[in-house]
């Protein structure tokens, strides 16, 4: 018995780490990010999945995130973020900035 209670107490510590960061989306149209802003859990780590489905690529850039990341056309790439404290990150496409903008929000 103690066994089997050992195992469900070790199961349940370990399913949240095996589950892995939340997967937040956004697609990049027309030399825009869709959607423009997205929200996340304040000091959780998130994986973003950026879809490219222009046929010309972006570069994610973020200074307040320190992260870029350059997608080629029609393809996909993911960008960890976080853990982050409440506030908001603002981000942009390197080669279409006039356009490409957005922001995560931590809350």
């Amino acid at each position: 018995m103690r066994r089997v209670g050992l195992f469900l107490f070790l199961s349940i510590m370990v399913m949240p780490v095996l589950a892995g960061p939340p997967v937040v989306e956004i697609e990049i149209r027309d030399h825009l990010f869709f959607p423009d802003e997205v929200k996340i859990p304040a000091n959780t780590k998130v994986k973003l999945l950026v879809k490219n489905m222009d046929p010309t690529a972006e570069e994610f850039e973020s200074y307040e995130l320190n992260r870029e990341k350059v997608i080629a056309g029609n393809s996909q790439a993911f960008i960890f973020i976080g853990p982050l404290p409440a506030g908001v990150y603002p981000f942009f496409g390197e080669f279409f900035p006039k356009t490409a903008q957005g922001k995560v929000i931590a809350e």
